[in-house]
């Protein structure tokens, strides 16, 4: 499959490309009435579809064909991060991480966090972005930013991990992981976790992981969790 894509999340209810998609496919395209055009929803699914109105404004179609596309990794990916002080790193990573195949991202406010705030509008366009560019049909879901302390103590059906550079008693998440369960990943910010998050994840059921012998930034040692699920579920 090699085609544009066009994300239109709420296809199901309202045949019509969102604004930005439209003008892409209208404007850039050049694309016209009767035109077969592709579309995906970001929940699993991609759709043949005919356009029946070709409008910058309003491109209204008409689904021809509904193909159900699984998810080609085994199990539920989420990544909990604390976004660096330079957003571009995180925006990467949240980009490769798309492409490769992830669940759902968690931005997190820690102790030693440099940055306290995001745009999740921004993201989600590098998400969607990324999720066409790699022909997937599945969007990750994007969390708004909360506390670290708020975080670990809500519920997960997933191992829960938790890397960081202290010196102690740690497995490597190769080790630790269950093949084909669901994951949890804590990431911390650039000056690592503090030693009473760590103490308190641990208390609310988080295993402590190394993702290796080399101290990785905060992107790259996200991006290294979720490719290695991948590898060690291929």
């Amino acid at each position: 499959m090699d085609k544009t894509i066009f994300y239109t999340p709420d296809i199901l209810s309202n045949p019509e490309l969102p604004l930005e998609e439209a003008q892409h496919c209208i404007k850039v395209l050049r694309k016209k009435e009767g035109d077969e055009i592709f579309l995906t929803d970001g929940k699993g699914s991609f759709y043949d579809a005919e356009i029946i109105q070709a409008n910058p404004k309003h491109c209204h179609v008409n689904i021809l064909k509904t193909i159900v596309q699984p998810k080609n990794w085994k199990c539920n990916i989420h990544i909990a991060f604390a976004p660096t002080k330079n957003i571009d790193r995180i925006e990467w990573f949240a980009e490769k991480a798309t492409e490769i195949g992830v669940d759902r991202f968690s931005p997190l406010l820690c102790h030693h966090s440099e940055r306290r705030e995001i745009k999740l509008q921004r993201i989600e366009k590098i998400l969607v972005s990324a999720m066409k560019q790699s022909q997937k049909a599945i969007l990750p879901q994007l969390d708004e930013m909360q506390s670290f302390s708020k975080f670990v103590k809500q519920d997960f059906e997933a191992q829960k991990f938790i890397a960081h550079c202290y010196p102690s008693e740690k497995k490597s998440l190769k080790d630790a992981y269950k093949l084909g369960e669901n994951v949890l990943i804590l990431i911390g910010p650039e000056g690592d976790f503090s030693e009473q998050e760590v103490e308190e994840a641990m208390k609310n059921g988080f295993q402590p992981v190394t993702l290796g012998e080399s101290r990785l930034r905060t992107e790259t040692a996200a991006l290294a969790a979720c490719h290695s699920i991948h590898v060690l579920n291929w």
